[in-house]
């Protein structure tokens, strides 16, 4: 297993909150609201609907979105960890 563990699945929830599972077990859900502040690539995802066309991009291990933004899935683990 790689330092980082790849993301399995990904699902929307309430406002921008995702529900994550991670491939050494680890699932929780996880605030992307803060994403909003960074504009550019993440300036979709104002729009819930766009935000909600996430997906678990295997290759990656981390959440995608149609436009190919996505987030470190260093950050994305380290983010799940700390929402326990």
């Amino acid at each position: 297993m790689r330092s980082t563990p790849l993301l399995v699945d990904a699902k929307a929830r309430n406002d921008r909150r995702v529900h994550v599972k991670f491939e050494d077990g680890l699932a929780t859900e996880v605030d992307l609201s803060y994403l909003l502040d960074y504009g550019g690539v993440f300036e979709p995802l104002r729009d819930i609907g766009y935000f909600r066309q996430l997906r678990a991009d295997p290759e990656a291990g981390t959440i995608v979105w149609p436009n190919d933004a996505d987030i470190a899935p260093e950050s994305l683990y380290e983010r799940a960890k700390l929402s326990l």
